[in-house]
């Protein structure tokens, strides 16, 4: 089990170097900071001096090494924008991405298990039919799209639910429900597909012909062994969780790190945009060596 951990664990962290040398040349492109932060009628001596305090006068090698050897010892930099350092404001934003995410997979999980196992216990039945055809549109629907007929229906014609903020309750509901859609409808699919391969079993068939209740076979005997797909889904789908909560936290204005993010682009904030980026990508190939260990755990044979 080391040697797994340890292969899963040098992967990520190649995966994450070539990440990071990506992201720190492509948003050099992005345009010079200085013209930005700096007034209008700022003289060319005003803008050296800025470029000179913040080391972008140095060649793009040399930057790039300055910020490898901060990166190693823990230094990440300081924000442009707040004059705070870098990690500090991507962590006070990665929190609240964190909550959404976890309240939302948490759900989303529970009932995709739950209503992809009964789909599958009547196959071509009433509920299997529905949830089928539900399950296909919502993992079809856009979230951008879905954002915005939501703040429309609900917010603007309605008036039940805040358009943006995190004040309340009210002001949470629809993120979760717009996050909730894509992967409650692909995870219902996979369940769907797996437990109707595994109620189908020899040792299924043994149950029921012993009269084992139909609530026991179908969430202790059949989702035990179909949970291998399903795990391996829930962990892509947590990770494009992370992934797409930039775009609706934009929408609603949601405080995560997927604004923060897509708001430090536009101002240039470089060292804001590389730390959200190390955050977020540290953050999903934790989650997937997670999701390695558990289909460790179930197969043993994934050991090896």
């Amino acid at each position: 089990m080391l040697r797994f951990i340890r292969k899963r664990s040098i992967a990520s962290l190649i995966s994450l170097v070539g990440l990071m040398v990506m992201v720190f040349f492509l948003s050099r492109l992005t345009g010079d900071p200085a013209s930005l932060f700096l007034p209008v009628e700022a003289s060319e001596e005003m803008k050296q001096q800025f470029r000179q305090l913040h080391g972008l006068n140095d060649p793009i090698l040399v930057q790039f090494m300055h910020y490898v050897g901060d990166v190693l010892t823990g230094n990440l930099g300081e924000s442009l924008r707040k004059a705070r350092p870098a990690l500090g404001v991507v962590t006070e934003a990665f929190t609240w991405t964190l909550q959404l995410a976890l309240i939302t997979m948490t759900l989303v999980t529970t009932s995709a298990i739950v209503v992809g196992s009964l789909a599958a216990f009547r196959v071509g039945g009433i509920f299997d039919r529905f949830s089928s055809v539900v399950s296909l549109i919502g993992a079809s629907v856009p979230d951008f799209w879905l954002a915005i007929v939501g703040i429309v229906l609900f917010s603007v014609y309605l008036g039940w639910f805040p358009t943006s903020g995190t004040g309340s309750l009210l002001h949470w509901i629809m993120p979760i429900a717009v996050l909730f859609v894509r992967p409650f409808g692909i995870i219902v699919q996979v369940v769907r597909g797996s437990m109707i391969s595994a109620l189908s079993s020899a040792y299924v068939k043994t149950a029921r012909a012993k009269g084992v209740k139909s609530g026991p076979i179908i969430f202790i005997h059949a989702l035990r062994n179909a949970m291998l797909p399903v795990i391996t889904v829930i962990g892509d789908q947590a990770a494009s969780l992370l992934n797409g909560a930039v775009v609706v936290e934009t929408i609603f204005g949601f405080p995560g790190v997927g604004k923060l993010m897509i708001d430090s682009i536009l101002q240039r904030d470089f060292n804001v945009v590389l730390a959200a980026i190390l955050v977020t990508a540290l953050a999903i190939f934790l989650m997937n060596l997670l999701i390695d260990l558990a289909y460790a755990l179930l197969d043993p044979r994934i050991r090896h």
